[in-house]
């Protein structure tokens, strides 16, 4: 052959090459022969010996902000001390030594030293049963891992509870994990910490995302909270070996929950290879986690404070039962919603303070009153009435009698009614009402009397069906409850003279949410419209690209039309302005001198209703009202359970002038723009 004709010919140099090309190829040979055949059960060993485990990353939860920016919840980095067990092995070793059992050993020396009568004494490891050998294994393992713990506490002067069972759990369950020792640490012990020259073996400090909500209870019944959850989202991978720390809404609780979707965004993956004994060796981010996106939502942060403000105010502070919401009439989007008694959603993350759980059960704190609450709307509902009446024909200059009651002779007394003894007392005087009078002292009597009048009961359900009444408005906080309000059905079947007087007056069948009538009061202010209430304005990524598309719900939606004349919704406007600035109107008392009187003009209508539970009655006060009058804006509508002074001109208008005092100073003062809030 060529090759072995060239190597014949007396050349050195490429005979020097021939033997270096041999010798490499020989050194390969070998090293292939000594992984394949000598080292392969080696290999073979290590490999049975390590396994991968999936872990799943958390995503960074979306934010909810207000209208302006404002952040009401977010999120915040929580500094954990965390004990990585690896690190401990062989320390683990070294105090099984110490701790195994020992057994003293004497030997005699050997028969040819027969002039040697001593004997030695020397101390063994003691043979074990396997249950002994775990035991002690498990107690080394307890004594190494509780000494560290005691060093960490000593050094942030902090005790720190330790349970044998729950580090049992850990080390068999999740071994490629830390140990979770101090969770959420203020500040002060992060420095303390860090200030630390060194750290107890094993012992690092975990920085993980935790949900924060930085304004404590502000808006925490629209907003909601979370609850500790790991559990796969729709449409992600199910199956992890181990799972970070997650937040989840809590079902049927605010934003939290009802856009949880989106909050929540898509968890990551990591593989971690460990040994055979279940130690961390590497790992390796097979796919980030995508962040939530932020919502947004029509909430005037603002004028959120200020409502509640006024509603914690109330008659019984800040056990004050009632709600308040504030819409606008023209776009159907909510400005503020408050519901008292009010909670702070960080608990459910950080822990509850000892009492403030029970407390919260006793208020029946986390129910959003505003929309998860039936409530008789009681007089209220008259404006509804009202139109019913003039619709059918009502004069609203004629003159209607109130007579005087026999046993109250400063109060009305609705002795016959269309002929048919109703026997109800009235709480506006005795005298001659017309519409306009009669709304703004709230007789029973006339409204009574023009509401049996042959057709409007028909048009009173009618129109209540044009409000949606009884029916859910589908919020997008997912706590509502439908009301009650009659049907044709049931008119035809059981229904007599004195349901059609209590529903005159806001009693009897029909049981209204304050977002209900927030709704009723928007579509009296714009002339007609029955705009689906708006919460939310935008979903939006945290970090958005160039031509990124934003999620948004369209404003001023139409759900209805009430279907009733101008002029028949302009007459109802006048005689509730009246309700405001005549003397003698139910909510005169408590607008009378404020600003709100000349700079807005609100036109309202107060209402009381009775309730009778086991026997005792108690009182459900309301105003609703809008604003300013020429041209309508705003909708304000407050509900207080129980309300202290017997009425809502006491009770709930009073509350109502305060909300509208700060929409005034909000009109003149331009918006926050957004800041950082800093954790506590």
């Amino acid at each position: 052959m060529l090759v072995f004709d060239q190597l014949k010919k007396n050349d050195p140099q490429l005979r020097l090459l021939t033997i270096a090309v041999l010798a490499g190829l020989f050194v390969l040979l070998a090293g292939l022969w000594w992984i394949q055949i000598v080292s392969a059960q080696d290999y073979q060993l290590n490999l049975e010996t390590q396994a991968s485990r999936t872990v799943r990353i958390p995503a960074v939860r979306g934010k909810i902000l207000d209208r302006n920016g404002q952040a009401l919840a977010e999120n915040a980095p929580s500094y954990d001390v965390g004990l990585y067990i690896d690190d401990l092995r062989d320390e683990f070793k070294n105090e099984y030594t110490l701790l195994h059992p020992k057994k003293i050993v004497t030997n005699s020396p050997p028969f040819w030293q027969f002039w040697n009568r001593s004997r030695t004494v020397r101390s063994v490891s003691a043979k074990l049963s396997k249950a002994e050998i775990e035991h002690w294994t498990w107690q080394a393992r307890y004594v190494v891992a509780s000494n560290v713990v005691d060093q960490v506490s000593h050094r942030l002067q902090r005790p720190i509870k330790f349970d044998f069972n729950d580090f049992e759990r850990h080390y068999q369950t999740r071994l490629a994990l830390p140990y979770p020792l101090l969770p959420n640490l203020s500040p002060d012990l992060v420095a303390r910490f860090e200030e630390q020259s060194t750290s107890p073996n094993g012992v690092d400090l975990e920085i993980q995302s935790a949900r924060y909500y930085p304004l404590q209870t502000t808006a925490a019944h629209l907003v909601g909270h979370v609850l500790r959850d790991d559990s796969s989202a729709e449409g992600e991978e199910s199956y992890f070996t181990y799972r970070l720390p997650d937040y989840r809404g809590e079902k049927g609780v605010g934003i939290e929950y009802g856009f949880d979707a989106f909050l929540r965004g898509y968890a990551g993956v990591k593989s971690v290879v460990v040994n055979n004994q279940g130690y961390r060796q590497s790992e390796t981010v097979w796919e980030a986690a995508e962040p939530g996106s932020n919502v947004v939502l029509t909430i005037d942060l603002e004028l959120q404070k200020a409502v509640e403000d006024a509603l914690q105010h109330g008659p019984d502070g800040e056990h004050t039962r009632g709600a308040v919401v504030v819409m606008d009439v023209n776009t159907g989007d909510i400005l503020a919603m408050a519901s008292s008694p009010t909670f702070n959603p960080n608990y459910y993350v950080t822990g509850f303070p000892q009492g403030e759980y029970q407390r919260m059960e006793d208020d029946d704190a986390e129910k959003n009153r505003a929309t998860q609450e039936n409530y008789r709307p009681g007089s209220i509902f008259k404006p509804i009435v009202a139109l019913a009446c003039l619709e059918n024909g009502m004069d609203p200059k004629a003159k209607f009698t109130v007579e005087a009651n026999p046993r109250d002779p400063f109060h009305g007394y609705i002795h016959t009614a269309r002929g048919m003894i109703i026997n109800k007392e009235d709480t506006a005087p005795p005298g001659e009402y017309d519409f306009k009078k009669a709304l703004i002292y709230s007789s029973n009597s006339y409204f009574i009397y023009n509401g049996l009048a042959p057709g409007t009961l028909q048009k009173i359900v009618e129109l209540g069906r044009r409000f949606h009444l009884g029916q859910r408005i589908g919020i997008n906080t997912r706590q509502e409850v439908s009301g009650t309000f009659p049907d044709q059905k049931r008119i035809n079947s059981d229904w007599s003279v004195a349901d059609t007087a209590n529903l005159c007056i806001g009693q009897g069948y029909i049981d209204v949410t304050p977002l209900q009538m927030v709704v009723v009061a928007s579509a009296l202010a714009n002339g007609g419209k029955v705009l689906w209430p708006r919460l939310v304005d935008s979903i939006k990524s945290q970090d958005p690209l160039p031509g990124q598309q934003i999620l948004r719900f369209p404003k001023g939606q139409v759900r209805d039309y009430a279907g009733v004349k101008p002029s028949t919704i302009r007459t109802l406007q006048e005689a509730m302005l009246d309700d405001t600035e005549s003397p003698g109107g139910t909510a005169y008392e408590a607008f009378k001198g404020s600003p709100v009187n000349t700079e807005l003009r609100v036109c309202g209508k107060t209402g009381t209703a009775q309730n009778i539970h086991n026997g005792v009655k108690d009182l459900t006060t309301w105003f609703l009202s809008f604003a300013p009058y020429e041209h309508p804006h705003y909708a304000v509508v407050v509900m207080v359970e129980m309300g202290l002074h017997g009425s809502g001109g006491g009770t709930c208008a009073p509350i109502a002038r305060k909300v509208y005092e700060a929409i005034l100073k909000l009109q003149q003062t331009p918006p926050q723009r957004p800041e950082s809030v800093a954790r506590n």
